[in-house]
């Protein structure tokens, strides 16, 4: 019990510390930013911090298989904190916020080329945009979105190398999948595959469909402003992260309708012996 409110309180304090990342660094975006996020924060805390004291699940998927959650918070985690002090540099230069931008431009540059999704939110932004704004979105967008592939490919390990979750001991599909129902419909492994593929085409595609959809409807309501810098952070954050945890997720759901499978198949073999 102690161990378990331990840890839900450090998690909580971790989540809450990521919502406050940009703000500790920049400026307020509103006259009562400052009131806002730490709101925010205090009650990222309180979810976080209650959902893992609880012995029974509610929202959070994977929460007794990790490393997936594990790694979903430090991609989001190295996404704001390096777009936090790429932006900084734009006000405050220093040296570390020097070192982050350099490596931020070398980073945009082998992202951003020809129909890629870095390309697309350049392209994204409205024709009377300033140049060191073109090129501080660039940049952003590029290191949130090679911060993405690393998270997919670092889970990816996880799974075809560590065989992730059978290295926790038993998955528990109530615990980890409190929002699946398996007693609704249909063969468990048929939605569990439809779902993992389902989630992985759509992760796919969200980088591409995000900026063309916010182009085609600035001509009926006012785009998201991303020259104030937290809500660039925010805004690009969340494109990056948002495909990448649902391309996750559908790894994840894939490789545990594998594991099932599996199961069947040593429970048949087994039958198959015992009567022979």
């Amino acid at each position: 019990m102690i161990a378990r409110t331990t840890g839900a309180a450090i998690r909580g304090l971790l989540v809450a510390l990521l919502v406050l990342t940009p703000a500790l660094y920049l400026p307020a975006s509103t006259q009562n930013g400052t009131e806002i996020i730490v709101f925010l924060a205090i009650l990222a805390f309180i979810l976080t911090f209650s959902e893992y004291n609880s012995a029974f699940p509610s929202l959070i998927e994977f929460r007794d298989a990790p490393p997936i959650n594990r790694l979903r918070f430090v991609g989001l985690m190295t996404m704001v904190l390096f777009l936090t002090l790429i932006c900084k540099n734009a006000y405050t230069p220093t040296t570390v916020t020097s070192i982050f931008y350099s490596v931020g431009l070398m980073v945009a540059d082998v992202a951003d080329f020809p129909y890629s999704p870095v390309r697309l939110v350049v392209l994204m932004l409205p024709s009377d945009a300033t140049a060191p704004l073109v090129e501080l979105v660039r940049i952003s967008a590029g290191v949130a979105y090679v911060a993405a592939l690393v998270t997919i490919a670092s889970f990816a390990y996880a799974v075809k190398l560590r065989g992730w979750p059978t290295g926790n001991g038993a998955f528990n599909v109530w615990t980890n999948l409190p929002l699946f129902d398996p007693t609704k419909g249909g063969d468990v492994v048929t939605r569990l595959q439809r779902d993992g593929r389902l989630n992985i085409s759509i992760g796919i595609l969200l980088p591409f469909l995000i900026p063309a959809l916010i182009k085609l409807m600035a001509e009926f309501i006012n785009p998201i402003a991303l020259n104030n810098p937290q809500t660039l952070i925010w805004t690009l954050s969340a494109w990056a992260f948002l495909p990448a945890s649902m391309i996750m997720r559908g790894m994840a759901t894939l490789r545990i309708a594998g594991l099932i499978v599996e199961k069947r198949r040593a429970y048949t073999t087994a039958e198959t012996t015992q009567t022979a």
